[in-house]
């Protein structure tokens, strides 16, 4: 089937380091789909290629957070240290660098063949030269390289409480699918995704369907940067996740679950298909279900390839189907028609795990948690210039304030909450707190003291979403590079004020046109530093020569009109 063809492209880029012309032309074969198609979707994605990897292969993180940690400096260091390997034979060391590879609490990291190194500092990166230069096996390099720490740094309702297997399971099958509804429904929980759609609306929907086979998908593509609390999820509470998903099959009607992860989280892969496993092995997942509960369902973890737009769920369905992640018109919404035009739940790991949280422990302590429209605690993934960065669970309602003297965060200048889509929050928004109504519900926290230039910060985000744009669209594809020009010319001190407005006007054709939600919110951090943070923007405006400027502006105004008109 086509929807293999991605995982098959996956399957040979893992185990041959590349995809070569011969073989793409075998694939599409195999298919039966045009070798262009085959190529389009090669080209779509960051982690596959028609050349074959370098026996070492690098990929740094370029996140912001990264970059505060001196990653420049490493990547240097260790291209120094291997410039003579490089020169003599370029096949065995590649340096490269990515988007967010969600170790932004192990500041700075990389991959390395899609191994995690967390934490790195000078003296790794000289043990990690001479380990290549040694030409040892990764398997052969020493563990501690690869370990990634967790970091649960504060504990609430959900982090502390004991979720036996099943047990929301058995709820299901004493109540029924309306009762679960019901109760999801009373809880008010909403998705944790940052949409903060109501769970129990999402999951009717699907259940009121009563045509075709029916889907239930996690999104464990956690790319927004600075994000790394599902990655968190997914290593200590796996079986958390699988009892939500299985609970969502058993309400409306699912037989078949899908786990998609992203690329960068692969080194997950072995211990999660073991707990996958040891679920089939207790009768909690797969055939034994039908002779426990009544029903079947099974869980299949497929890997994404580097796209961040996966994220946005209808780009992920389109990638779970084998093609590009192009986001699809909406609507239909996937509920009504999703994976291979089925009915489908996509929630990502969080929500499903607070939904098995709620049915197996009740919801009136959830409940009590949080606010008027946004109920119950909230994992944040928290990094930057702080002396505790890591996972946090806090309630709705709690400030910002409170936030940063938890993580031990001093001489803040400014939070970015959310992700590079979210909001740039300077000390005189300190006091709004969690929830949907105030900060939106996407669980990332990013901070910057004094010494850090907000413009490189938002020079970074505008990169970021420049380079991840499907480029479907001309508002995002046109107005993220526009952005990108303009924002880098501002940071050289060459932007003119009569500029900014042009700025603005990009940001907000970007955002009243753009095909998806990545060109709708990829201008947001632009937006709070020019309004929120005059001084610094005025700062570096070139004002040299502005009198004549503003001269021939006014004289242009008439004209100007005209085309508006």
């Amino acid at each position: 089937m086509s929807t293999n063809l991605l995982q098959k492209l996956v399957s040979i880029q893992n185990e041959f380091g590349g995809i070569e012309p011969s073989v793409i032309v075998s694939i599409a074969n195999e298919y039966s789909v045009p070798v262009s198609e085959v190529r389009a979707i090669i080209d779509f994605y960051h982690f596959l290629s028609d050349k074959k990897n370098a026996d070492y292969h690098f990929y740094f993180s370029n996140n912001i957070i990264d970059k505060m940690a001196h990653s420049d400096l490493l990547v240097l260091q260790l291209g120094e240290r291997l410039n003579s390997i490089i020169q003599q034979d370029p096949s065995r060391v590649c340096l490269d660098e990515t988007s967010c590879i969600g170790l932004a609490d192990h500041a700075p990291a990389a991959l390395v063949n899609g191994r995690p190194l967390p934490a790195l500092n000078p003296q790794s990166i000289e043990e990690v030269a001479e380990l290549v230069a040694l030409g040892r096996p990764l398997d052969h390099w020493p563990a501690h390289l690869f370990q990634v720490r967790t970091r649960i740094c504060r504990r609430s309702w959900l982090l502390n409480m004991s979720l036996p297997p099943g047990e929301s399971l058995l709820s299901w099958q004493t109540k029924g699918s309306a009762t679960i509804l019901q109760e999801l429904q009373a809880s008010q929980l909403r998705g944790r995704g940052g949409a903060g759609f109501a769970t129990a609306l999402k999951w009717r929907s699907c259940e009121e369907q009563h045509s075709g086979e029916k889907y239930v998908i996690c999104n464990a593509d956690e790319g927004e940067p600075g994000t790394f609390k599902d990655r968190v999820m997914l290593s200590e509470h796996s079986d958390w996740l699988w009892e939500g998903m299985t609970l969502c099959a058993a309400t409306v009607g699912a037989s078949k679950g899908f786990l998609y992860l992203r690329a960068e989280y692969a080194y997950l892969l072995p211990q999660l298909e073991t707990s996958l496993q040891v679920r089939r092995d207790t009768g909690w997942l797969g055939a034994a279900l039908k002779e426990r509960l009544g029903f079947e369902f099974d869980i299949q973890i497929v890997l994404g390839a580097g796209a961040y737009i996966c994220g946005e769920e209808s780009a992920l369905l389109e990638s779970l189907e084998g093609k590009r992640g192009i986001p699809r018109i909406r609507p239909p919404f996937p509920t009504i028609s999703g994976y291979l035009r089925q009915p489908t739940v996509v929630n990502n790991v969080e929500t499903f795990i607070h939904a098995a949280a709620i049915i197996s422990k009740g919801s009136d302590s959830f409940l009590q948690l949080g606010t008027t429209q946004s109920k119950g605690t909230q994992l944040l993934s928290i990094s930057g210039d702080c002396q505790r960065p890591g996972v946090y669970e806090y309630a709705f309602g709690e400030t910002v304030e409170q936030i940063l003297s938890d993580c031990g965060a001093d001489e803040v200048q400014a939070v970015q909450i959310g992700g590079p889509s979210g909001r740039l929050l300077g000390p005189q928004s300190f006091h709004l707190t969690l929830g949907y109504e105030a900060l939106g519900g996407s669980g990332s926290l990013m901070i910057f003291n004094h010494r850090r230039s907000l413009i490189e910060v938002v020079n970074n985000f505008t990169n970021f979403f420049a380079f991840e744009s499907c480029g479907f669209c001309t508002p995002c594809r046109v107005g993220t590079a526009l952005n990108q020009r303009m924002l880098t010319r501002l940071h050289l001190k060459q932007l003119r004020q009569h500029e900014i407005q042009l700025l603005e006007e990009s940001v907000r054709l970007m955002q009243n046109s753009s095909h998806c939600g990545l060109g709708q919110s990829a201008g947001n951090s632009i937006l709070n530093l020019l309004h929120d943070f005059p001084e610094t923007v005025e700062q570096l405006l070139n004002t040299i020569g502005d009198d004549n400027e503003a001269r021939l502006v006014q004289a242009l105004q008439p004209a100007v009109q005209l085309r508006k008109s």
